[in-house]
């Protein structure tokens, strides 16, 4: 049911400083409507065609998350607030799905309204400007705060594994749980690679345990440059996945600004630094390749040296400095970006520790140099079988025994 209504004081709570004639053409055109409990009044997705003020009840606003059926919940809205001014500015589908949790009455706003009285008010604009910061601000950090949330959840469901061991119907269920996030964390790394001309990339990656704290991307950016990201969590397990999580999210978020990889590897330090109570750490590469200069510019957080193989056969592990990332506040060692410019048949292998530490029934580790000697005998072949040979010998020098760390690798061959 709905019918006009003069909520001015509504509308004045919601877009403060309004001025009155705004705040009249928004009261005329207003519609109050009444909807119960578990009712969708807009669904991601689909196209944006009214505002709404909320005059009583409260509502949730949720994001399905990509590839799973799950919704990650980015806020609740009650009296005074407001949603659906973002799809009508910006003339985009709604990006998020908004459903009362009570019943809910609303003023409702069609496009054509809203745009009449948002350009004849600068008033309303900066009131929504403002809002949509905060929106902004405060869905980044419920963000952090509810991967923490799974960091701890997680942390407990590993904990609990252990000591359930005696108890095999228990095991079996936390082992499913843990196998939940073990596919939740799959699902975070890239399932292919780019495909850039002049270049071939493949990877290979196997946790120490059912989840781990290694990550990796390769991801076109819209330059036309590949960002190129390698990443090691401190500890593993539970825990270190979502610790892992939250360093992912920061790199896609500051990759999307910025290309400068010293200033993508201190903006994701600070954002670690001020997301997570923790004493956790990561050591990360990442570089930026253009495919038009074959130039690969990197920087190095504390990470093993990259492997470059010459198209010649002559091998190197290249440098680079910078501090891990996440523990320490003050960076004491500041980044420094390196910079190589690969000739075709060069081959530039990214890994982590878990590959030249990994260890034999007698603690043997495979080492670095049999790593060197082992690439430069496959530097002809294209990346995948190069990445795939690499796993099986190491695993082959494991030889079953108990493997302390995640495997990681990426392989980038100049074409």
């Amino acid at each position: 049911m709905t019918r006009r209504t003069g909520h001015t004081a509504i509308i004045e709570r919601a877009f403060k400083g309004l001025d009155k004639q705004a705040v009249d053409m928004l009261r005329r055109v207003a519609v109050k409507s009444t909807y119960p409990a578990n009712t969708v009044l807009c669904h991601e997705g689909d196209p944006a065609d009214r505002f709404y003020v909320i005059t009583d009840g409260r509502v949730i606003i949720t994001k399905a998350l990509e590839g799973t059926d799950e919704d990650f919940v980015l806020g609740f809205l009650t009296d005074g607030e407001y949603f659906g001014e973002m799809g009508i500015i910006t003339e985009e589908p709604r990006g998020a799905t908004v459903t009362t949790i009570v019943d809910t009455e609303v003023l409702e706003i069609s496009k054509k309204d809203f745009d009449s009285v948002f350009s004849s008010s600068p008033a309303m604009a900066r009131s929504i400007l403002n809002t949509l910061i905060r929106i902004i601000r405060e869905t980044d950090t419920r963000a952090i705060e509810d991967l923490e949330k799974r960091v701890e959840e997680l942390r407990v469901a590993y904990k609990e594994l252990e000591a359930a061991q005696a108890d095999r119907i228990a095991k079996a269920a936390l082992e499913a749980q843990l196998e939940v996030a073990a596919r939740a964390q799959r699902s975070l790394l890239p399932t292919e690679l780019p495909q850039v001309e002049g270049f071939e990339f493949a990877a290979k990656f196997e946790p120490a345990r059912q989840v781990g704290g290694d990550f990796y991307d390769v991801r076109l950016l819209e330059s036309g440059q590949v960002a190129i990201l390698l990443a090691d969590v401190s500890d593993k397990g539970a825990h270190a996945a979502l610790f892992m999580a939250v360093a992912r999210t920061l790199f896609l978020n500051e990759e999307k600004y910025v290309q400068e990889p010293e200033e993508v590897m201190t903006a994701v330090h600070y954002g670690l630094i001020a997301s997570s109570a923790y004493d956790m750490f990561v050591t990360a590469l990442y570089g930026v390749l253009d495919p038009e200069t074959n130039v690969f510019r990197y920087v190095r957080g504390g990470h093993d040296e990259p492997l470059y193989i010459h198209n010649d056969g002559m091998t190197e592990f290249l440098g680079g400095s910078g501090r891990f990332l996440g523990l320490w506040p003050e960076l004491t060692t500041p980044f420094k970006e390196q910079q190589v410019q690969l000739k075709s048949g060069d081959c530039l292998v990214i890994y982590s520790d878990g590959v030249t530490d990994m260890r034999n029934p007698e603690g043997e580790a495979y080492g670095a140099e049999n790593l060197a000697s082992l690439v430069r005998g496959l530097r002809m072949y294209d990346a995948d079988r190069i990445a795939q040979s690499i796993y099986s010998v190491v695993q082959q020098h494991r030889a079953g025994a108990e493997a302390f760390d995640d495997f990681s690798l990426l392989v980038i061959r100049a074409r």
